[in-house]
Order: structure tokens, then sequence, then C-alpha cells
């Protein structure tokens, strides 16, 4: 069960250890580029690629939706679930042998909820991970069954969500082939993620640099980070803090190095709209922004 790119590496790491996969489950087609054409999940493309059953329910609110499951999972062991995106009812849980398991992208319980990636970076914390826990029906609450950590270092949200769904899957499999007692998630450290909200991704020149910096990187790929230069809005998608005296609002030099609460954030990937990401050098070789341009 799930959706996105990050579920898929589980999905090819179980059919490689040759579980039998009686279907998948993903969320249902929507409208996407400019035609508005329905587009497949990601999860639902691979699925069709190795012939597994695919169903799209749009809700588990349905008594329909909750029947067609219990069918399939009549013979199930487990239900592995991934990013899947709808919430699941008690009878769902319950149906699989072995119940629910998830591959949660965070070290429980930091993070939970929906945007676990994104808030450890911009929390800037040293370290994140997977945890494979048994799912109940509060929020990532769950008792735990293993967990695998990496260091957050200067990625970008993107690149951790390459990393993890790795991370998880050879966790998952590592769970199914050894299985263990789970383990409650203790009381203390639980924080919240909840979803992104693009007004987040705007950076604001009057907070710090190095927050700034970490929303650049928790927005890359999306929803991109950006500001305003000169009034145009600009995203950009990779920068580094450098020492300078405090001037926010404004650009510091003809290199665009922009001034915050603290000191300079310098970007070195753009873009502008309509526009492909590119070096700064390249943006301003058709587009001079001297110092002392606005910033907002």
């Amino acid at each position: 069960m799930g959706t996105p790119d990050f579920a898929v590496p589980a999905l090819d790491a179980l059919r490689h250890a040759g579980h039998e996969i009686m279907a998948v489950y993903t969320r249902a087609p929507k409208p996407a580029g400019r035609g508005k054409q329905l587009q497949a999940s990601p999860v639902n493309a691979r699925a069709a690629a190795l012939g597994i059953p695919v169903f799209c329910p749009r809700t588990f609110r349905d008594a329909d939706a909750v029947a067609e499951f219990l069918d399939v999972a009549r013979d199930c062991d487990v239900a592995v679930v991934a990013a899947y995106g709808l919430i699941l009812p008690p009878a769902v849980l319950a149906a699989p042998r072995l119940g629910c398991l998830n591959i949660h992208a965070s070290l429980l319980p930091r993070w939970r909820g929906a945007a676990p990636i994104q808030r450890a970076i911009l929390a800037g914390d040293v370290l994140t991970g997977v945890t494979i826990m048994q799912m109940e029906l509060g929020l990532d609450t769950g008792p735990m069954l293993a967990e695998a950590q990496t260091a957050v270092g200067t990625k970008t949200s993107g690149e951790l969500f390459g990393e993890l769904a790795v991370l998880g899957a050879e966790l998952l499999i590592d769970v199914l082939a050894n299985p263990r007692r789970a383990v409650p998630q203790p009381d203390a450290g639980i924080t919240l993620a909840p979803r992104i909200d693009k007004a987040e991704a705007h950076l604001d020149p009057t907070l710090p640099a190095i927050e700034l910096e970490r929303r650049v990187r928790a927005f890359n790929p999306a929803p991109g980070a950006w500001l305003e230069i000169g009034g145009e809005r600009v995203k950009i998608l990779a920068a580094t803090v450098e020492s300078a005296a405090p001037a926010p609002g404004v650009t510091l030099d003809d290199r665009l190095l922009i001034g915050t609460a603290d000191g300079g954030l310098r970007p070195s990937i753009v873009q502008r709209a309509g526009k492909p990401a590119m070096p700064v050098k390249a943006l301003l070789n058709g587009w001079r922004v001297p110092a002392g341009t606005l910033v907002a």
C-alpha cells in the first residue's frame, strides 16, 4: 500500500525477496500536466509493469472499499504500507494475519506525521532515518520493530527521500525475514511533522541565514524555496551561508549575496519563472542584479 516514488523500492524489494504480493493499493490517478490528463501514481505504474493487481479506492470510509480489501487480504500474512496517503480503519488494520507494517521516514517518536523528512531538515537534525512500525489507529504511534539511521548533513529533501526509500525497503525485508518483538515508542521526544504549507517556502530575509539555507534544502525539489529579487519571484534550489554584516532585505554584492538577519545567503542554483534551473553565474549573465537590490 503506497503511492509516491518513496514506496517503489519497497515494492521491488518484496518482489526480489520472493514474497507473494497479492495486490497493490495506491491512490487513484490524478490530473497532471498541461493537458490535465489522468496520471497513475509511481507505485501504480510499477505494479502494472510487474503484472500485480492494483486497487485505487478513493477512501476507506466507503463500506464497499473495506469489504473489497477484506476479501483481498483474507489469505494475506501482512500488509506493507509506505506513504500510502489514506487513513486505514480498524477493520483494514486487523485484516492481514500479522496486521499492517509501516515504513516511516523518521526515527520515531520524532517527526510523526506527513512531512518527517522536510521537518528534520528544517529543525537542523543531525540524524534521521526510517522506522518499521506496527500500525494502529494513532498517527504513527504504533510499536516499533526496527530502525536504521543516516546523517542529514547537507542533503536536500529529494536526496533524503531517495536514500530513505532504499534504506526502508532493505530494513523491511530484514524484518520480514527475521521476526522480532515490537517495542512501544518512548513517551519522551515526541514531535509532529505536519504537511508542508506552501507559505513556508518563502525565504524571508529577516530570518537567520542558517534557517533560510535549511529551507532551501527542505523544499528542494518541491515546492521550491523562493524570494523576490527586484520584485521578481525566483526559486533558490541550492545555497550556502556566508559571513556578512546583517543587512536583511538587500543584495550585498553583484553576485547575488542576499543579506539576512545575521549574515549572508549565497544562492548557487536558481530558477526564474518559466525558465530552467541554472547556476547563478548563468543567471547573472543575462540579468544584472547590483548590490543594494531589494530582496523580499
